[in-house]
């Protein structure tokens, strides 16, 4: 899977660049065949803006929320954007500048206040980001989209109009909430979040969301808190972005990547302080594992799972076998924080630039670790791994913890397999052989992979001066076949008459079927979904 193009004219540095919404759908011309059946929305999320005025904003995941749609009807397709009406992009709008401070900008107090209104700004207390533009999913009949704070925001999706903001605060004691839930075919969700408690003490809660009610009530207002999870440090979490599910265990990976409380909670009384200003590693801890019940909710405090030190932001899969739980994730090695590298100022440098900074970054590897569910304490120092398909190895230690250590499914060097997917409907949370992925090469995208992580053996699309997003996977009706289908991925390739297009793949081959070419830039895009249009 390593990378065949390098990037010499620096084209990527067109997906970092500021668009403006459009007033409405545009028209794409359409080259190849669409699957008759793909009817419905391809829904993204990313930053759209990167600057105010004359502040820039320093951080990837700073720019402010915009939403895209691919609407695919009848052979014909149309593509719209508008930008979430956050409060932090109103205010931003509204006051030409950085109102509230993002993951690696600072906000300044406005100018033109008197001192005594700075002094009164900076203790009014925490002001939390709204700046939705890390994924979008349902709950219940809504769409949201969402970040990683407690504050989610319900749009339109066919309108893509900003309906209302939403504090999970009210509802359940977490102090924010991952990106990428887990959703069940009933359309429960479970979530994972930090929880600052009394006295300062700190644990994860798993949140469950019900399904759509028949009330017609808002299932969000039912919000509940199912399960509460330690952490190995008082007044440092650690940096949750996923978690894994099986149909009856939680998996939740607590990585040396941590936030520190104490910093956090006085930054915003210190001028130009943010949230990257806040994380911090612990170089000793390596990584923890902790596995609790579904149903009922319940944690498993003895078993006490530790590997060496690593960064997870994106769980692929977790299923259980033969008493053991395997768990499938992207990895970059160490403890030094990746998002480090993720300024804009790295990703828009000249490419050998980006080459040489991207060679200090932790190495992304995807691995596969194995849980034994049943440990007797006269089974220390074997390997207590015994499914016949994985190297991975598991050793109790006299400590009473249990030492992983991991199959690679692959590695490459500066070449990560990050942004996964699965077909979810039939394979989440059981096991399975095929991941999509998009392929990042010294952290640019510019390449959608196919990992069979039984083989090992990947696939790949690729064209010079193309830059995908993550591919979702869209089951054809009625397939039995796991990869029977097709992914859906935004490309910009800059410079094209029309430099923006929605690429169709077959997901067995990874041949193009089909793509559907605008005449507009398309910035990064992050997470999103595939909206089948409703049967009649």
């Amino acid at each position: 899977m390593v990378s065949r193009v390098e990037h010499p004219a620096a084209g990527y540095r067109k997906i970092f660049d500021t668009v403006e919404e459009l007033n409405e759908p545009i028209p794409a011309e359409i080259s190849g065949v669409l699957p008759p059946w793909l009817q419905g929305s391809l829904l993204r999320m990313g930053p759209g803006l990167f600057e105010v005025g004359d502040e820039p904003f320093h951080h990837l995941f700073d720019g402010q929320a915009i939403i895209h749609k691919f609407d695919l009807k009848d052979g014909q397709v149309t593509y719209h954007r508008k930008f979430i009406r956050t409060d932090a992009y109103i205010r931003a709008m509204t006051e030409n500048r950085v109102v509230i401070t993002e993951f690696g900008t600072a906000a300044y107090p406005d100018p033109c206040k008197n001192i005594f209104s700075r002094f009164f700004t900076y203790f009014k207390g925490i002001e939390v980001t709204d700046n939705c533009m890390v994924n979008i999913y349902p709950i219940g009949e809504d769409f949201y989209a969402v970040t990683e704070t407690n504050y989610i925001t319900k749009v339109d999706p066919d309108t893509l109009e900003t309906v209302k903001k939403v504090d999970l605060c009210k509802y359940v004691s977490v102090n924010g909430v991952t990106a990428h839930p887990h959703t069940e075919a009933d359309g429960t969700i479970y979530n994972i979040g930090n929880c600052f408690g009394k006295n300062m003490s700190l644990a994860y809660n798993i949140v469950k969301i019900p399904p759509a009610q028949k009330d017609e009530s808002d299932p969000v207002e039912k919000s509940q808190v199912v399960l509460q999870l330690p952490s190995s440090e008082r007044l440092k979490p650690s940096y949750v972005h996923s978690f894994g599910m099986t149909s009856n265990y939680f998996v939740f990976v607590e990585q040396p990547v941590k936030i520190n409380l104490l910093k956090f909670l006085s930054a915003w009384s210190v001028r130009g302080t943010t949230y990257m200003d806040c994380f911090e590693s612990n170089e000793s801890m390596g990584t923890w594992f902790h596995l609790a019940t579904k149903n009922p909710a319940d944690y498993l405090k003895n078993h006490k799972f530790r590997t060496s030190a690593f960064n997870v932001f994106h769980h692929i899969n977790t299923y259980e076998e033969e008493g053991f739980v395997v768990v499938d994730l992207c990895t970059w090695k160490g403890h030094d924080f990746v998002y480090n590298y993720l300024y804009l100022a790295n990703l828009r440098k000249e490419w050998e630039e980006v080459k040489r900074a991207a060679v200090k970054a932790p190495q992304p590897e995807v691995r596969r670790y194995v849980l034994p569910l049943d440990v007797h304490r006269e089974e220390r120092g074997k390997n207590l791994v015994s499914l016949s398909y994985t190297t991975a190895t598991a050793v109790l230690h006299s400590d009473g913890t249990i030492w992983l250590e991991p199959e690679v499914l692959f590695s490459g060097p500066r070449q990560a397999f990050e942004f996964p997917q699965i077909n979810y409907s039939q394979c989440s949370g059981k096991k399975y052989s095929f991941a999509y992925g998009l392929g990042l090469n010294h952290f640019i995208p510019d390449r959608i992979v196919k990992l069979n992580v039984q083989t090992k053996e990947t696939r790949a699309w690729q064209e010079d001066d193309c830059y995908p997003s993550e591919p979702l996977f869209v089951p054809t009706p009625g397939a039995t076949k796991e990869d029977d289908g097709v992914l859906l991925s935004i490309v910009v390739k800059p410079g094209a008459e029309r430099p923006g297009f929605l690429l169709v793949l077959d997901a067995v081959e990874l041949k193009e079927l089909a793509r559907a070419e605008v005449n507009t830039i398309i910035p990064v895009t992050l997470h999103g979904m595939f909206r089948p249009k409703p049967s009649s």
